[in-house]
């Protein structure tokens, strides 16, 4: 591996946990989208800059990049607030108004200049490593490595920070409040904080790839844990994993780099989509399956105590009184037996206590309806094994 295939990969990493500390907590605030505004929306902050300094390394084109992302966040909230129109629709109106601005402002006045919407919205890890950063004839590596490496210092040292403000205000903005907290000042600094990533990840991946690297990996968290620390940790494990995956992917097809990264975050995504332990679309399959068979049984239960007639009872006629087909009759008269509920003589189903003191509380829960009840009664009663 050559050196500067190792910085592509080490930028890529740095941008990709640099995104995921913002993300974590912008998925958890439900405002997933802001960050595709806030990302194309800069555009007219690097242009104005630009017109100012005549250099695309000033770092006022940073600066007011992010002034131009706040902008952004606070037109969206305003429009929102009327109330006339939602949150997507407001980010609908307002980044493609900001990024067109943009466009225009190059198309007229910088059409000479290497400053073009392909470039920023695609960005090419591939050249990072040739713009270098040269202090008195001493090269010290990319630019861009610098640059995001600055910015996660600065992001960590905020998170530590104010890291109990920020949990608090993003799962009770009222509590915030209550305990002295600015919920306002910690939102527009989380704001700040994304707004200044996009714009030092532009130059080396684009746009799309900043959306992709803050959304896609704290999304595939969030879907394995509730824990805000861990979901951290999995999203930044995850961005850089799928930084490191997708060069690899890219110089193996001789693709964009940016590209692939995005595939494997895509793909990622989809993975765990599909095999989370907790939330993945198997395992609430799975878990809705338990479910029906529970309620099965249960309905079988109260069958079997309505009914004192031996051919109500009898194992060959179960799934024609109950309306069931042989499989399901099958698979709950197994259940039932496996929990100890009833017990079979000369096929002729019954009841254990058990069984009777299930059915009783079940009845007891159906009369008074009391959600808390029936937790307690699938742990003392009811083990599921099917």
């Amino acid at each position: 591996m050559s050196n500067a295939q190792f910085e592509i990969q080490l930028i890529a990493s740095l941008v990709a946990v640099a995104c995921a500390i913002p993300g974590t907590f912008l998925v958890l605030r439900k405002m997933a989208m802001i960050s595709d505004a806030i990302s194309h929306s800069i555009l007219p902050g690097i242009v104005i800059g630009f017109f100012i300094t005549h250099d695309l390394n000033s770092p006022l084109l940073i600066l007011l990049a992010a002034i131009t992302g706040i902008i952004t966040v606070i037109l969206v909230e305003y429009i929102q607030k009327t109330g006339l129109v939602k949150e997507d629709t407001a980010i609908g109106l307002v980044f493609p108004a900001l990024f067109s601005i943009g466009v225009i402002m190059i198309a007229k006045n910088a059409n000479d200049v290497h400053l073009d919407v392909d470039a920023v919205l695609l960005g090419e890890l591939a050249f990072a490593p040739f713009d270098r950063l040269l202090i008195t004839g001493i090269d010290f590596g990319p630019k861009s490595l610098w640059i995001i490496g600055c910015i996660l210092l600065i992001t960590l040292i905020l998170l530590f920070t104010f890291f109990k403000e920020l949990k608090v205000s993003t799962f009770d903005a009222g509590l915030a409040a209550s305990l002295g907290f600015s919920p306002v000042v910690i939102h527009y600094g989380l704001m700040s904080i994304a707004s200044v990533t996009t714009v030092g990840a532009f130059d080396a991946v684009g746009a799309i790839l900043v959306v992709a690297l803050m959304i896609a990996p704290a999304a595939a968290a969030y879907l394995i844990t509730k824990d805000l620390k861990k979901m951290l940790i999995l999203a930044s494990c995850f961005g850089v994993f799928s930084a490191i995956a997708g060069y690899w992917v890219a110089h193996w097809l001789d693709a964009s780099i940016a590209g692939s990264i995005t595939t494997v975050l895509g793909l990622l995504f989809l993975m765990v989509y599909f095999f989370a332990p907790n939330k993945g679309i198997i395992a609430v399959l799975y878990r809705e399956k338990q479910q029906r068979i529970e309620v099965s049984l249960l309905t079988f239960l109260l069958h079997l105590r309505n009914h004192d007639e031996e051919s109500e009872r009898h194992v060959n006629h179960l799934n024609e009184h109950i309306n069931w087909q042989k499989v399901r009759s099958k698979t709950v008269l197994d259940l039932a037996i496996k929990n100890n509920m009833i017990v079979i003589n000369n096929d002729l189903v019954s009841l254990t206590e058990k069984g009777k003191d299930f059915t009783t509380q079940a009845i007891d829960y159906i009369i008074t309806n009391d959600d808390k009840e029936i937790e307690y009664m699938k742990e003392d009663f009811f083990l599921f094994r099917g």
